[in-house]
């Protein structure tokens, strides 16, 4: 009896093994065509998350199970089991970013779904076992995708806020638009309208479902545009405002800019928007 229940154990232990095998391999390679539009975490993610939560709840048997087939450190061997599922999940979303047309959209999609996971890491067992080095690797990954979409979503409006060739200085006088005329000035606060109010359609619609998230990135996007659009206006706003119809280029102010960018993010479809 005894030999049968070791060899029972042991057998059961392989089949723990080859099950979490199985079940990494399943979420490499899931192709779930579920798309999330708005870029915010995918049901393959939550789904994920929730299975890990589920093996710490079951953590001092499985621990038994893998000392039973292999003489290692059973902590060690369970936070290789969770960081292969980690990994796993992180190449499919990887995978499932590409999706997007809208590079923009692919970046704050990985940072939703990294983001998720470093939270739900850091609020469960699994942070003992992945340990401090893991999440501070992971929180930087959330950064730099939060910085790429800036980048790439920013950049260009960005560039319609300089005037090449303009003379150095902030003031509105003569030495700063000398060189440079009303009709290129016209121009670049035509453009600018554009661009931002199609990011702003575009982007309310998208989704960062964490308010701590969506805030920090809404101040990051504010730090760099407001200043850049204010000392823009400040020194050639007078060159419009003195000629015709000046409200058909310059049609927002600072302050209007900063309370349309408090709707980015929010997940609006355009005609809550239009109301």
């Amino acid at each position: 009896m005894r030999e049968s229940a070791l060899s029972l154990t042991k057998r059961l232990a392989q089949t723990a093994q080859e099950t979490f095998g199985d079940f990494e391999e399943a979420v490499e390679k899931d192709a779930t065509k579920t798309a999330v539009l708005d870029g915010t975490v995918h049901p393959l993610t939550s789904y994920v998350i929730n299975y890990v939560k589920f093996l710490f709840d079951y953590q001092t048997t499985l621990k038994q199970l893998f000392q039973e087939f292999d003489d290692g450190d059973p902590d060690a061997q369970l936070a290789t089991v969770t960081t292969r599922i980690m990994q796993a999940l992180q190449n499919n979303l990887d995978g499932k970013s590409k999706q997007y047309k809208d590079p923009a959209l692919t970046q704050l999609f990985l940072m939703n779904n990294i983001h998720y996971i470093v939270r739900s890491v850091r609020r469960s067992e699994a942070k003992d076992l992945l340990g401090d080095d893991w999440v501070q690797i992971h929180r930087r990954i959330v950064q730099q995708h939060a910085n790429q979409y800036k980048r790439v979503s920013w950049a260009k409006i960005l560039q319609c806020l300089t005037v090449p060739g303009a003379a150095p200085g902030s003031g509105a006088g003569a030495d700063a638009t000398s060189n440079v005329s009303r009709a290129v000035i016209k121009e670049k606060f035509k453009t600018f309208n554009s661009q931002f109010e199609e990011l702003h359609q575009r982007q309310s619609q998208w989704t960062v479902p964490d308010s701590e998230l969506r805030e920090s990135l809404r101040l990051a996007v504010a730090e760099v545009l407001l200043p850049a659009f204010r000392s823009f206006t400040r020194r050639f706003g007078p060159m419009i405002e003195n000629g015709k119809n000046p409200q058909k280029y310059i049609r927002y102010s600072a302050e209007d800019l900063e309370r349309m960018l408090n709707e980015f993010f929010e997940g609006k479809t355009w005609n809550e928007q239009k109301r």
